[in-house]
């Protein structure tokens, strides 16, 4: 049982990687800032590296992955925190849906949110030094789902220099 949940994590984490490739090619319309941080969604980030893939149980049930900019992949190769300014860590998320090909695999369905952290010590200090953008198709959600990002990171990953995501080996 354990080696074939195993194969099907690495089976789902082998689709996510290729549904970025995929869409590496599209191009992203320029967003609005996100409200409060002012974050856009950065320019080429669908041909950064893969940091980790994951997995949102209920009520969301997302596969999601997370990609960083060279400089992110740079700190978190070299376990650098807290990470220096200029990090960029990307959050794409998507509904799980069965796949029609594979039955036990699950597969990217339907786009739910871009969510970007950005870091810049000074701009954003009295947020330990992140900013934070969520977009749904493109555009920025309201402000009040931004005024809970800082919270909720701060409250669990504070010794991590506020990052939940760690390099999948």
């Amino acid at each position: 049982m354990r080696k074939i949940r195993t194969a099907h994590l690495a089976l789902n984490a082998a689709l996510l990687v290729s549904v970025v490739a995929n869409h590496a090619s599209a191009e992203t319309p320029k967003s609005a800032p996100s409200p409060i941080y002012g974050v856009t969604i950065p320019d080429g980030y669908r041909k950064w590296q893969m940091i980790a893939p994951s997995v949102e149980a209920a009520p969301l049930d997302e596969l999601r992955v997370i990609l960083g900019n060279p400089k992110a992949i740079e700190a978190i190769e070299s376990s650098t925190q807290p990470y220096p300014d200029g990090t960029i860590l990307v959050k794409l998320a998507y509904k799980r849906k069965q796949s029609p090909d594979f039955e036990p695999a699950t597969v990217p369905g339907q786009p739910t949110t871009v969510q970007v952290m950005v870091k810049d010590s000074h701009r954003y200090a009295s947020t330990g030094g992140w900013g934070f953008g969520r977009f749904v198709n493109g555009q920025p959600v309201d402000e009040a789902q931004h005024q809970t990002c800082f919270a909720c990171h701060a409250a669990r990953v504070k010794d991590r220099d506020y990052v939940f995501t760690r390099f999948a080996p």
